[in-house]
């Protein structure tokens, strides 16, 4: 059984849905975790829920305060064992009508801010001589999507730029790996009309969506010691509607 104790975790964009999986299932396993986020009271309903939970307000795209933040995140917990990067943002549009702000936020936020915080992270890391990365993807890395130009590149970016951060530290006991989910249960898709979902799930083979536990489950074997000779890798989290 995959037990966390005595293992200290920082899971970014605590606050959503996928994010409050996340956070259910590392503290289940015993975990010592920090959330962040950017709005005060999700936090704080956050930490209602989870009473064992650590937060912390901080916004990712602020990128000359991450190195300083690490540093709050290590002394908070006592260190840094395992980072779960699931932040990020999407700002859609058709290639043409995207702005340059809108191309630059999505990259920024996505994808630089998920590489600083892995820097840092891993400067941590090689002090314990153990580390394990989870970077939180997308389908649309792989399949790209209508009006997603942005958000594809970025989330393609993560999965390469793990790549080469596992070749980089493999032999420090550091491992970095990608889960990348398809279509997840969400308050957005909550909202959507019945056609639409009906769509959505006749595109898929298992003909339903996922949920936030069918990722926080493959989050947690990546971060665990039964995935220690696994890293550089994605593991794909969609039923069946994009196969690697």
């Amino acid at each position: 059984m995959i037990d966390f104790k005595n293992k200290k975790i920082l899971i970014t964009g605590a606050t959503g849905g996928i994010g409050g999986s996340l956070v259910k299932k590392f503290i289940s396993l015993n975990g010592n975790v920090l959330g962040t986020g950017t709005k005060v009271e999700k936090l704080n309903l956050l930490q209602k829920q989870n009473p064992s939970i650590k937060t912390h307000k901080f916004d990712i795209s602020n990128h000359s305060k991450i190195e300083e933040f690490i540093e709050t995140v290590s002394n908070e917990l006592g260190g840094l064992d395992i980072l779960i990067n699931n932040a990020g943002v999407n700002v859609d549009n058709l290639s043409l009508r995207m702005k340059d702000e809108e191309w630059k936020k999505v990259i920024d936020i996505n994808l630089t801010s998920t590489f600083l915080l892995s820097k840092y992270a891993i400067k941590k890391m090689l002090k314990n001589k153990f580390g394990r990365i989870v970077n939180i993807t997308s389908i649309v890395a792989h399949s790209g999507n209508l009006g997603q130009s942005n958000y594809s590149a970025s989330k393609a970016g993560i999965i390469g730029m793990s790549k080469s951060l596992a070749i980089e530290y493999a032999k420090k006991n550091i491992t970095i790996n990608c889960v990348s989910p398809g279509f997840i249960i969400s308050e957005m898709t909550e909202n959507l009309p019945d056609k639409v979902k009906e769509y959505l799930t006749s595109r898929i083979p298992m003909a339903r969506l996922g949920n936030g536990e069918d990722v926080s489950n493959c989050a947690a074997f990546l971060s665990s010691d039964s995935s220690s000779y696994v890293t550089g890798e994605t593991i794909h989290v969609n039923g069946g509607m994009y196969m690697a």
